[in-house]
């Protein structure tokens, strides 16, 4: 069967594209530092982003500057792409401009922030006010929007039927299809959607199909859709048997006499005075929703609660040991335990308003001979919060100085423990994303499996999405692979999980070759691994609940 005419536009096949979202940065300051002494400062804002591989920055762009003002609202915007498993550290720096020269060294320094694009897009609205630095002390303060500059977001589903449609076979009727283009501003038009071919009919009635709405029209609702109808055939070359042309405006109108279209074969329309179409295609229904996205959510208040469970298995080695994983160096070099929950951690902290975090342990022996598999690593259970990753690191390194590491190696305790968390709130304020970092072969597996699913299919709203298991002993691959659903869907006594809600990674593929020159590059590269399917994850779970981001709140004070 040959295949049909090309597609047109941005997809290639055999090509891969990182799922990102675009921002737009806008910056404005408050009480700068007044650097000139007949007038006013003259600043403007550089904008650097940090190269994760050098450690080093680059300059992303400048604002324009603007005369005599230290408060200033800066016109020029800043656009990146954001990456939720990335972090994407900023530095806005200002200056009183006092040349034309491009050179930075020839201008005042006003003023430095450093953070997160994740901690701008993770606050509330988008927006962040930090003080601006100056060396040791304080001078003014920048005000900083991030907002997401897909403006359509709408997703819409048509259905088309053909009626008297040209016959094209000699044998029998046509195998028609349709083809919709969306038109360019060049008058060219770029293929957007194919629907299915309906075999031997001059009266097809096509599937609904959905498609996003800028897609087909680029957010204009006027700009022209030409849609093409073919009859099929095998060797490919495909039978043209009219056209027409429509916008979104008149679609959204749904099904009525003003969207029935005649299908138009120019050159039969040429060539015949009586000639009047080629059949019609009519709309037999419309529906649009809107397609929020991850950014709609957290920034409108659902925030990421980040639990972290660590693997206190003699398996490990003795912590004094050198070759243990769980070492405590006395020079400070971070042991592969604390390097991954600093490089998960730091990201997903900028999500999370009070940045307040359970962290577990599982596998230890304590003073009093008994063994645990569920522990608060700061020993509070009532309270396992930790603040920060920085607070999570503390009580890691207490409880290793505390406890003896035993075993077995039993996750499903610390599922649970997260599972009972999530149950507690079910109204998609927050999402619940559980960290395991273990180095050895699970071994309650059957238990495990039915925790993950059992909390996934009978705990109603249960927003305990994303387990991510972080795996250092190569030996245990083969059995984590079992829970991550990526090529055969997770079950357990005939139940089968509604999808892939396990993320697995090994760890050490991250730190082949890593010494201290390049640890941070190896961090940077395994967040990005464990958290790329969470985004994906959070919106799946948002969308089957329906749960919609909250209204937008007004800040009280905000310009």
């Amino acid at each position: 069967m040959a295949a049909y005419p090309a597609a047109q536009g941005n997809f290639q096949a055999g090509t891969a594209v990182v799922p990102a979202s675009q921002v737009e940065i806008t910056v404005s300051c408050r009480g700068l530092k007044d650097a000139d002494v007949f007038s006013k400062s003259d600043p403007m804002c550089v904008l650097s982003s940090k190269d994760m591989k050098t450690g080093s920055y680059y300059e992303v762009g400048r604002t324009e500057m603007i005369k005599d003002t230290l408060d200033p609202d800066f016109v020029k915007k800043f656009t990146m792409q954001y990456f939720f498993e990335e972090s994407q550290k900023l530095k806005f720096e200002i200056y009183d401009v006092d040349s034309n020269t491009a050179r930075l060294d020839a201008h005042d320094f006003l003023g430095r922030f450093e953070g997160s694009l994740g901690e701008i897009v993770g606050s509330p609205g988008g927006k962040v006010e930090k003080p601006l630095t100056i060396q040791n002390y304080q001078k003014g303060r920048i005000i900083i929007r991030a907002e997401e500059m897909s403006n359509c977001k709408e997703v819409v589903t048509l259905q088309f039927k053909g009626i008297h449609l040209d016959k094209k076979d000699f044998f029998g009727k046509s195998d028609p299809y349709l083809v919709f283009y969306r038109a360019n501003e060049d008058n060219s038009y770029t293929i957007v959607h194919k629907t299915e071919v309906i075999k031997n009919t001059l009266n097809p009635t096509w599937r609904p199909f959905t498609v996003q709405a800028r897609a087909l029209c680029n957010g204009d609702y006027d700009r022209s859709i030409k849609v093409e109808c073919y009859d099929w055939d095998s060797d490919g070359s495909h039978d043209f048997i009219g056209e027409f042309t429509t916008n979104m405006r008149e679609l959204s109108r749904g099904a009525g006499s003003n969207n029935q279209f005649s299908v138009i074969n120019p050159k039969k329309k040429a060539k015949k005075k009586k000639y009047t179409n080629s059949g019609e295609a009519i709309l037999m229904s419309y529906t649009m929703e809107i397609q929020h996205s991850f950014l709609d959510y957290i920034q409108n208040g659902t925030e990421m609660s980040f639990t972290v469970a660590v693997d206190f298995t003699a398996s490990n080695g003795n912590p004094s040991s050198p070759t243990s994983l769980h070492y405590l160096n006395p020079y400070g070099a971070p042991n592969q335990y604390a390097a991954a929950i600093q490089a998960v951690g730091e990201i997903i902290q900028d999500y999370d308003s009070d940045k307040l975090f359970p962290a577990l342990g599982f596998g230890a022996r304590m003073s009093d001979g008994s063994v645990h598999h569920e522990f608060a690593l700061n020993f509070n259970p009532s309270n396992p919060f930790c603040q920060g990753v920085q607070g999570i690191l503390q009580a890691y390194f207490n409880s290793l100085k505390n406890v003896q590491l035993y075993g077995p190696t039993n996750f499903a305790p610390v599922i649970n423990h997260v599972a009972r968390f999530a149950t507690a709130v079910q109204d998609g304020s927050n999402y619940f994303v559980l960290l395991i970092i273990t180095d050895g072969v699970i071994t309650d597996m059957p238990q495990t499996m039915q925790a993950i699913i059992i909390h996934r299919l009978f705990v109603l709203s249960l927003p305990l999405e994303t387990c991510t298991i972080l795996t250092i002993d190569p030996l245990c691959f083969l059995a984590m692979d079992t829970l991550d659903g990526d090529d055969v869907r997770l079950s357990y006594n005939g139940k089968q999980a509604v999808r892939d809600i396990v993320q697995f990674v090994p760890f050490r593929d991250f730190l082949r070759g890593a010494n201290g020159s390049n640890m941070q590059m190896c961090q940077a590269a395994l967040a990005k691994e464990v958290l790329a399917e969470i985004p994906e994850q959070f919106l799946s779970y948002m969308k089957a609940h329906n749960f919609k981001p909250k209204p937008p709140a007004s800040a009280p004070g905000s310009y």
